[in-house]
């Protein structure tokens, strides 16, 4: 069956992108699936309509904002809703608009922020409109949103469904593509990883292309065989992951243990000196490295930049070429010691696969790795930014997109650092220097068979 979220459709109330009326709205359609809340021919009669055909036990599924709102209604713990599957679900606002303290955009959408979401959502009760707007948009997200600092503050926390979790008792199939740069992977997987710290039943299924993109049919359909219609099928004892590689179809996904891949360990990697060209990437420390420098200019594509042999506005980080496929799975670390010339200044990183493929046959996943963003105002908290100090030195810590990749035979890993990505984050001025500390800068990628895996394939 069909509902509509509040403000949208035929639906009474306002949108508030991730409020709780978001939540509370489906679980009155499933107390009343499941006989506990009244319904009604009309909103403003008091004639009943009863489910009469409904079994009581409800599964919801969707994608992007409607696979958010399955996430939405399992967080109230509503009596009957055994099973969901969302896909590419949006699991914090924050995370959206935000990243570490950053004011960032979805890929495609620059500029955007929760107000311009909330107005293309709204397409309810017209003569509701503008007592919405004042109310929700104008005072509500316009107070607490904040595109000054991107603090993370309780405006946000109340968008954060990792938040209000512990009620959840559905059992989940999530779903996400590694390669989606508007409603990102991280969302998926915090839901999924607190979902599995609970106890409840939960698979994932990632592919490696980019925003919506449901599990296969027959994981579907044994999902919710198992957990709506009872039948002992024996899903709960499926491999937890599901991943279609590089090269594989959609509905062909490798299964594993779980995800990130049991396999794996951390291995640190340290920077070699090489500005404006390419320094190096090593699991060794080389001592004294100093510092390099980099000038901000978003007029530069960070694909222009990655591809770039020499330039003065990117540092990047290479490995040696891979003698055999090296698979990453799981969520990269930078740990960065830096300096701004100016009191605030955006910082991006991408992990990139080189050289650049261009050609006809180009696949998602032939350049970009994963990408992480961070503002370093935000170095000690995510609630409390301060301005920089020009030229004193910083130490901060963040995770990247999580990722399950096998990079090809041939091809260098890559850490560029950059400040402003034109696709992802504001467009200041350029000319703010960024002083990279290359001694007290590493990178940590969760290799499978860890360190000695590396050493076999790239040295």
């Amino acid at each position: 069956m069909h509902s509509s979220s509040p403000g949208t459709g035929l639906s009474q109330g306002a949108p508030t992108v991730g409020g709780d009326n978001e939540s509370l709205a489906p679980k009155a359609v499933i107390e009343w699936l499941t006989g506990k809340a009244n319904g009604y021919v009309s909103p403003d009669g008091d004639e009943k309509v009863t489910a009469f055909w409904s079994t009581g036990k409800v599964g919801m599924t969707g994608t992007s904002y409607n696979g958010t709102l399955p996430v939405a209604a399992a967080t109230t713990g509503v009596k009957g809703l055994e099973a969901i599957i969302p896909v590419a679900p949006n699991t914090s606002y924050y995370h959206y608009y935000r990243s570490y303290g950053l004011v960032r955009n979805p890929g495609g959408y620059p500029g955007e922020d929760i107000d311009v979401l909330y107005d293309f959502i709204h397409s309810g009760d017209e003569s509701k409109r503008a007592r919405n707007n004042a109310v929700v948009r104008d005072k509500e997200m316009a107070n607490g949103m904040d595109r000054i600092t991107g603090d993370y503050n309780d405006f946000w926390a109340g968008r954060d469904y990792l938040n209000d979790i512990g009620p959840m008792k559905a059992a989940l199939l999530m779903s996400h593509g590694f390669n989606d740069w508007n409603v990102m992977p991280e969302h998926s997987y915090r839901i999924y990883e607190a979902a599995k710290a609970k106890g409840l039943p939960v698979q994932i299924y990632y592919h490696q292309n980019g925003h919506g993109g449901p599990p296969p049919m027959k994981l579907m359909n044994r999902w919710f065989t198992r957990y709506l219609h009872g039948v002992q099928n024996g899903v709960e004892n499926d491999p937890r992951a599901w991943i279609v590689r590089e090269n594989d179809k959609p509905d062909e996904p490798t299964s594993y243990p779980d995800y990130p891949n049991p396999g794996a360990s951390d291995v640190t990697f340290y920077l070699s000196a090489g500005a404006p060209g390419a320094g190096k990437l090593r699991p060794e420390p080389s001592a004294k490295q100093g510092t390099e420098k980099l000038i901000d200019n978003f007029s530069f594509s960070g694909s222009t930049l990655a591809e770039a042999e020499f330039t003065d506005h990117r540092l990047i980080y290479l490995t040696p070429a891979l003698a055999e496929p090296l698979h990453i799975s799981g969520k990269p670390r930078i740990k960065i010691k830096l300096a701004s010339s100016k009191p605030a200044a955006n910082l991006s990183v991408w992990l990139v696969s080189l050289p650049w493929n261009r050609g006809r046959n180009t696949k998602i996943t032939d350049n970009i790795i994963t990408r992480g963003w961070a503002d370093p105002q935000n170095h000690r908290s995510l609630r409390e930014s301060a301005p920089l100090v020009p030229g004193r030195f910083y130490e901060m810590s963040f995770e990247l997109q999580p990722d399950d990749q096998l990079i090809r035979a041939g091809q260098q890993i890559g850490l560029m650092i950059f400040s402003s990505d034109r696709e992802f984050t504001l467009h200041p001025d350029p000319g703010t220097v960024l002083t990279v500390d290359l001694d007290g800068t590493s990178l940590t990628l969760p290799v499978v068979g860890g360190r000695d895996a590396f050493k076999t394939v790239a040295d």
